[in-house]
């Protein structure tokens, strides 16, 4: 079994700025990986989540990759 990034590096807030570190949780159609996937624990997956979506909103990352 695969361990949390977040938890293994000690990053305890998930900034949205960060958009190096977010990239690496989104697929190629820019659609948030799976917690499976991404080998996250829970509450890492919810924030990383929230993060990507406020990313989204200020325009860091897109919505869509066509």
């Amino acid at each position: 079994m695969r361990q949390c990034y977040f938890c293994t590096n000690n990053i305890s807030n998930i900034d949205y700025k960060k958009t190096e570190v977010l990239k690496r949780f989104i697929d190629y159609h820019a659609r948030i990986s799976p917690k499976k996937e991404t080998g996250l624990c829970a509450k890492h997956q919810r924030k990383l989540a929230t993060a990507i979506k406020r990313a989204r909103i200020m325009a860091l990352l897109p919505f869509v990759i066509s």
